[in-house]
């Protein structure tokens, strides 16, 4: 499995998605090849792709330390952290200073699986903005 498969098989999909989503994929090259997927009319929220000898990695970045309300910080934190269990298939990180959401698959993975990920990832990502918009500015 490697990300020029992925983004293959999903920009052949075009409107016959099992999720119904619609994704664009375009391979960023670098130390570590990663795929960048936009999916139709969440352009805002794309989700990077990197696969490893162990697992499929899929990030979605959510916010920056400096739009969160400094005095909701902890209060943040504590809902992610009791968010974290009851959300499907993704979890919480900060990578610098940037919230995320991730999901994580092995690299046995079918295609309809990774598919499925990527529409739960993107997803919660929307329901968590939503959820947590009194934290930001």
């Amino acid at each position: 499995m490697n990300i020029h498969k992925i983004a293959d098989h999903l920009n052949e999909l075009a409107d016959s998605s099992a999720t119904g989503l619609i994704f664009d994929c375009q391979p960023i090259s670098g130390e570590i090849d990663v795929l960048q997927i936009t999916i139709a009319n969440r352009e805002e929220l794309p989700i990077f792709v990197s696969v490893t000898d162990d697992q499929v990695l899929c990030i979605t970045y959510l916010w920056g330390e400096q739009e969160v309300k400094a005095e909701k910080r902890v209060s943040m934190l504590e809902a992610m952290l009791e968010m974290s269990i009851p959300m499907p298939l993704s979890s919480f990180s900060k990578i610098g200073d940037k919230y995320v959401i991730f999901g994580a698959l092995s690299v046995n993975s079918s295609f309809a699986d990774i598919e499925h990920e990527l529409a739960v990832l993107s997803n919660n990502a929307i329901e968590v903005i939503a959820d947590m918009d009194e934290f930001l500015i």
